[in-house]
């Protein structure tokens, strides 16, 4: 591997952007979900489709991108993987029909999975300790604004310009990250020196990794957390639209909790050089359940109103901005030579135990946030549970 070169804000800058990437390509175009089934004369199952495609492909392509990127170096897969996103982007601009929009998706999907997995690698590759720490709390507060900046831009632009500004502004954007990873991001010299074929090198990869007790609790911290925000995205409309809440000030409520996550997200890079990690992460998970339970308990007492539900919440928000730089930074440096496949696994089940939150969602009834409240404090409480395992093995071996 390269020596680690001096921090540069720029450097960091792009980082970031190579991360976010996919999430601002994941949510810029859903405002305009809502007239894709008049535009394309489609039910709305199947305008999902577009959305769950993207999903999917992004997620399930970090399994490969991940040991990929151990095996052949971070650049080259990060280059190719924005090259895919630019010619999904452009074909789903031009797409004619709702069958090759949903193509061109999964294409943009897929292409778009390289910049969250090389980049959380990469983030371990140039950084150490503390340092680490910050930048991945930098990630955080970024990831925080991304899908509300990426609606609103993508909901005026859908209104001024049509639907397809969207995707041409990402492919705009896919072309000016692919010169900056070339321009601006280091080489990353493989770790394997011996070339076996590459499926058998993924399979040892993910192998490995499962034998290691502190990853998977790494994995599971990051799993339930994720679980506990995307339940809470998937029941937020139905209890809020319980209390008289319309669609047109949903979103004003669910803000409470991307903001917060900001704020502990900055909290945690402030801090990162003197508290540990593993006080800060704890310190987290504190937080996270006080929120939940406090919802929960305003919820038992009979207190039904919207600041009620959404306020309490502002401590969630915060705990995730302090235990998950910190977790994400812990995931992918268990073993650095590995660190690719490390990143794809945590991204992979991330989203499979967020989107399992969001179904889980939909099979109880929502008049309040009672049921929804116990679904996050499940999730919430096992990722605690994750972290006090974890602590007890880091001290173990101490």
């Amino acid at each position: 591997m390269s020596p680690k070169p001096p921090t540069h804000p720029l450097l960091i800058a792009n980082l970031i952007a190579q991360l976010a990437f996919g999430l601002l390509a994941m949510t810029i175009c859903i405002p305009s979900m809502q007239e894709w089934g008049a535009i394309f004369d489609a039910g709305q199952p199947a305008v999902q489709l577009t959305f769950s495609g993207y999903v999917v492909a992004y997620g399930c392509l970090q399994l490969l991108y991940g040991p990929l990127s151990d095996r052949v170096g971070r650049k080259k897969v990060l280059m190719t993987g924005l090259t895919l996103a630019f010619v999904g982007s452009v074909l789903a601009a031009l797409a004619p029909g709702l069958p090759s929009l949903t193509a061109a998706r999964v294409l943009q999907g897929a292409g778009c999975a390289a910049g969250m997995v090389v980049g959380r690698a990469m983030v371990q590759d140039l950084f150490s300790g503390p340092e680490r720490t910050r930048v991945m709390a930098y990630v955080g507060m970024c990831m925080g604004l991304c899908p509300p900046a990426a609606t609103i831009l993508g909901g005026q632009l859908h209104v001024r310009v049509g639907w397809q500004a969207n995707f041409v502004l990402m492919a705009v954007l896919a072309a000016g990250l692919w010169v900056a990873a070339w321009r601006g991001l280091p080489a990353h010299q493989p770790h394997t020196t011996v070339q076996p074929h590459w499926l058998r090198a993924m399979g040892a990869a993910y192998a490995r990794l499962a034998r290691e007790p502190a990853f998977l609790l790494y994995v599971s911290i990051l799993s339930m957390t994720a679980a506990t925000f995307y339940t809470f995205l998937g029941g937020a409309p139905i209890v809020l639209g319980s209390y008289g809440v319309g669609p047109d000030r949903v979103g004003f409520y669910i803000m409470f909790i991307p903001l917060s996550y900001i704020v502990g997200s900055f909290i945690t890079s402030r801090l990162s050089h003197r508290v540990p990690d593993a006080a800060m992460a704890q310190a987290g998970h504190t937080c996270t359940v006080a929120g939940v339970g406090l919802m929960l308990a305003l919820g038992l007492a009979g207190v039904h109103s919207p600041l009620a539900f959404a306020l309490p919440l502002v401590l969630m928000g915060a705990g995730h901005g302090l235990l998950m730089p910190s977790t994400l930074g812990g995931t992918v440096g268990v073993i650095p030579a590995l660190a690719g496949a490390a990143a794809a696994v945590a991204g992979l089940m991330q989203q499979l135990m967020g989107a399992t939150g969001g179904y889980l969602v939909g099979l109880v009834p929502h008049q309040g946030s009672v049921n929804l409240a116990w679904l996050m404090l499940a999730f919430a409480v096992s990722g605690a549970a994750a972290q006090v395992l974890l602590r007890r093995l880091q001290r173990r071996f101490a």
